[in-house]
């Protein structure tokens, strides 16, 4: 029987992203796991204010692709620039995942109860 690695386990918790504001007085949640489809603001780096969704996030690498941060490589192409999640801030969460909106609901909770 083989053992299982805990490394993805702990790849998806370095996803996370710190919410918004507005998303904190809202939730009482201060991060969440970046996800496809989400809007983020990037907070550090040349791309520094660009707010755009998340077309892909890479739990190997540790990455997210905004739809903003695009460079332009020699022969013409473009491609996305790849974007730790920690530099971003999430604008606007999609909530059409059940578990997700579970997630939130508990965390919710336990911070309600403890302080």
């Amino acid at each position: 029987m083989k053992k299982r690695s805990k490394r993805p386990k702990i790849q998806r918790k370095q996803l996370s992203a710190m919410l918004s504001k507005a998303l904190v007085q809202e939730y009482n949640v201060h991060s969440m796991r970046v996800r496809k489809g989400d809007t983020v603001q990037i907070m550090r780096g040349y791309f520094n204010g660009v707010e755009g969704a998340v077309t892909n996030v890479d739990y190997k690498k540790a990455i997210v692709n905004v739809e903003g941060a695009t460079r332009e490589k020699a022969d013409g192409t473009i491609v996305f620039v790849p974007i730790h999640p920690s530099k971003v801030a999430i604008t606007r969460l999609i909530l059409d995942d059940p578990r997700r909106k579970d997630i939130l609901e508990r965390r919710t909770i336990s911070k309600r109860s403890t302080g």
